[in-house]
Formats: C-alpha cells, structure tokens, sequence
C-alpha cells in the first residue's frame, strides 16, 4: 500500500504553518534579511522541502536557522538539530577519522594503502606501476576510477562486502601521484581501513572517536539507534519521498548530520573550539588537511578531505559540498575571516547552493560583489570538438571488466564524429564530446554485460587517455534511472589505421 502524500498544490498551506514557527536557536536579528528571503522563495517556489543554515565567526555560532518541513508526510518542522543525508560533504568527517588514527601511529599516510585492506588488493593496469599510499587515495590521485553505487530499500539489490567492491573496481587506471580523477570508491577504502585499525567499525569509531568529542550529538553513519525522529526524509524533485538508499562507499556519502552539529565541526577545523569540544586533532593536523595535495583545475585544489579554491571570488576557502538524489548540502570556510557557513537541504535542486554565497556576501561585502559579478557572466559556449590529425582514424581494443573482456572499436572523423561499435551491439555516436589535456571524453548507448551492471539500463561514459597509438581509461555504466550506480572497467585500443571513406 502506497504511502499517503500530500500533492505539491497543498504545498503553501503546508509552508505556511512551517514559517516562523520553526527557529533556530539563534536568531539572525534581520543582518541575514536577504538569506532568508532567499530560502523562502526557494521553498515556495523551487520544490524545496526544508533548508536549514548555520554561520560562525571568530568562535561564535550567528546564526542558525531551519524552514520548511523534514518530514512532509508526518508533518515534522526542521530545526538545526534534524539530521540531514549529506553525501560529499560526508568526506572531510571521514577525512578527520582517518588523521585521528594517524595521530595514533595506527596508519601511515605514506603507507602503500594494501597494508592496511586485509585480503584484497588495488590492482594497477601496468603492473610496473607503484602502489598508492593511503595519501593518494584521500586526495583522489590513486588512479581510481569514477564510482558510485545505490542501494535502495524497495528494490532486491543489497551491498556486496568491500572486499568484493575492491576485487571488482579497485583498479588503478593512472599512475598513483599522476593525475586528481574523484572516485567515491577511494574514501569508501577509507572508511573500511578505518573499521579494520579501529576493530570497533567504521560508524562505531567516527560516533565514539570524532562526533561525540566534538559535541556532534546528532551526527551519525547512516541513521544511528535513537536518532530515527531527528532524521530528514530525502524527497525528488516532484517533493515525493526517495526510498531509503545506502552504498558501498559510506565513508564518501553516508553521514548524517545537523546544521547545528556541522558548523561546530567547521569551527573545530578552523581551530575555534566551540564549548563542550573536545580536539581530536592537532592544529598542525588541520593544517595538513587543508593543505593543497592536487590540482583539480586553475586556482582549485584538493587535500585530505577538501577542495580548497585558492582565489574563490578574492579568497581562500576550504569547502565541500555533496549532492545525489534528495540532498543538497555544503560546507565553507574562509580562514582570513574565521567564517564558516553550513546549508542543508533535502532535495537535489542546484538554486541551493546560492544560499551560502548570499550568506557569505553579507558578512564579507568584497566576496559578494565578486560572486553577484560571476553569476551575471554570459555562460561561455563549449568549443566544438576538432580532433587532432593523429587522434584521426580507426581504434580497436577491449573493455576489461571483472567478468571478461568485450571488443569494442571507435572510429573518429576530420569532422568530429565518433562511432562506437561494441560487439553484439549496434553502433552508436559518441555525444557530449570534450577534448582537453589528451584527455577525451563522451556519452553513449551501450551496454556493460555485468551482473551489477545489468540491474537497470544504462548507458556508457567514456574518459580516455590518447598517448600515441594508444588510448585508455575509463568506460563507465552510468544507469539511466534512479541514480543507481556508475561502475566503471578499464579500456585500452590501440590505433589500426585511417578510417574508412563514405
């Protein structure tokens, strides 16, 4: 029997009993006027469940506030204490677990990361290649590939052990230290080390070594016994509730937390130690996490744990955010003004994210402009795809994935176009075709006869590598519906010749 719903036509008379009666346990006193404005509107307007916000400045919570509903369906206001999924943002938590045991002697970051996963082992594809330390694995430069796998309550799928993961997807597709490729599976190895140092598990070490020391009282690994009632529903863009999902990369997407609780942890890694803390780090142990590891694009970094914009409209910031099917959330903090800012959301809606920038534009004038500038910027049009003379021609080679090898072979034209024909299948253009770095990349129907894969139609993501007469990478199944999962095999062609005349 279907759940009871309430249609998005009862939406305002719903809102209206949410506004002003849910505040937070620190007023904004009218400073954060345009903000809440903001919020609203994108409530009323935008599909949005509930947003709640936090702010702290020199080691004092502003403001902290919470609108709309958590729970629609059982009528249940947010507040700052509700526990919001999280997703991304969930890595530099984990991040800051891992450091904990590192602090201890329990792990060594410039361990190769093998020591520490038991039986199973990442695989390089050239096996002359070094192993990864457990370093290059939190700062995405192992060589791991694009990963992400849901597992939802409604349907008959469940979660393999990690071990089985690693032995499918733990390959290593670059050269450890060569090259920032995001893998989620990367901090889902890091959640399993973390388990397997501590004896006690991954959620069981975080809550009693990290959460509860820094007064993280509504902060848990998936929704902890007890915290049931403080727990957000995730909900579509149409404000239907998401069947409860988890994965196979906790450490990278399952936390849970309040607003209230995350700001206290951006105060802890800007080392103002709210009340009641306890520091689990050194400073010179937050320093090390916010240091930039990897290039991830002009002026943006990566450490342990989190991107760090070294010009982000005139500033520094360390920042993350995360987002999948029924979360929105982020976490900023500008060091020069001892500032961080929390947002959380219950939906996917992108609108979201400018609620934090509004935030930070008030207290910090300079930032705001430059923001508002950059937000009214034409959008620039992508380049159309011309390849080089060389990359011109025929290519053949194989998809290798943890079942076998299936043939595939582009064909790439003067005038841009790619064909790719897989065995058993019909040929195809390759779409969405970007070029840069020697990196080429693009979308495709297709299909990867997995067992895993095989659970929803898919279709394919190609990133390669052109060195030569080679190319290789990634081809990624990429599931048309519910956001299921992206598993990625390697590929590898190699050049035969011109391509055929018409």
């Amino acid at each position: 029997m279907r759940r009871k719903t309430f249609l998005p036509l009862s939406c305002g008379l719903l809102l209206l009993a949410a506004f002003g009666a849910v505040l937070g346990e620190v007023p904004d006193n009218g400073r954060f006027a345009k903000a809440r404005t903001l919020i609203l509107d994108l409530i009323k307007n935008s599909n949005v469940p509930s947003v709640s916000v936090a702010v702290a400045q020199h080691g004092k919570i502003l403001w902290e506030e919470s609108f709309g509903w958590a729970d629609r369906e059982r009528m249940i206001k947010a507040t700052p204490d509700t526990m919001y999924s999280i997703a991304s943002t969930s890595k530099p938590l984990t991040a800051t677990g891992l450091m904990v045991l590192a602090e201890r002697k329990k792990v060594d970051l410039d361990a190769d990361i093998n020591t520490y996963l038991g039986g199973p082992r990442l695989t390089p594809v050239d096996p002359s290649w070094p192993a990864p330390t457990v370093k290059h694995v939190m700062n995405h430069t192992a060589g791991l590939p694009l990963h992400y796998q849901f597992f939802y309550e409604n349907e008959p799928y469940r979660r393999p052990a990690m071990e089985e993961t690693i032995r499918r997807y733990g390959i290593l597709l670059r050269h450890p230290g060569e090259f920032y490729f995001y893998s989620n599976l990367g901090f889902g190895i890091i959640d399993f080390i973390i388990g397997r140092l501590s004896g006690r598990g991954y959620a069981d070490f975080m809550r009693t070594d990290v959460f509860l020391p820094l007064g993280m009282t509504h902060t848990s690994v998936g929704i902890g016994p007890g915290l049931e009632s403080f727990a957000a529903r995730r909900y579509d863009e149409k404000q239907l509730p998401i069947p409860f999902y988890t994965f196979d990369h906790d450490g990278a997407s399952a936390i849970f937390t309040s607003a209230h609780d995350l700001i206290r942890f951006g105060m802890f890694q800007l080392k103002d130690h709210p009340a009641g803390a306890k520091a689990v780090l050194s400073d010179a142990t937050i320093d090390l996490m916010q240091d930039p590891k990897a290039t991830t694009a002009p002026q943006r970094n990566y450490g342990l744990g989190w991107v760090i914009h070294e010009d982000d409209c005139g500033y520094k910031t360390i920042v993350h955010g995360g987002g999948m099917p029924g979360v929105s959330t982020d976490l900023k903090l500008l060091p020069t003004e001892d500032l961080a800012v929390v947002m959380l959301c219950n939906t996917s809606n992108s609108k979201a994210y400018t609620i934090k920038e509004e935030i930070i534009g008030t207290l910090v004038p300079k930032y705001g402009e430059k923001f508002r500038a950059k937000m009214q910027a034409p959008p620039v049009a992508p380049a159309r795809f011309t390849p080089p003379p060389d990359l011109v021609g025929e290519w053949r080679g194989g998809i290798h994935t943890y079942s076998g090898i299936q043939s595939v072979g582009l064909s790439i034209r003067e005038n841009g176009e790619i064909k790719v024909t897989m065995f058993g299948q019909m040929s195809t253009l390759l779409n969405m075709v970007d070029f840069s770095d020697n990196i080429l990349q693009g979308a495709c129907y297709g299909t990867i006869k997995t067992e895993d894969a095989a659970r929803t139609p898919h279709h394919l993501m190609f990133g390669l590598h052109w060195e030569g007469d080679t190319l290789t990478g990634l081809v990624a199944a990429m599931s048309d519906t519910a956001n299921s999962f992206a598993l990625s095999s390697w590929i590898q062609l190699k050049k035969i010749g011109a391509p055929p005349v018409r």
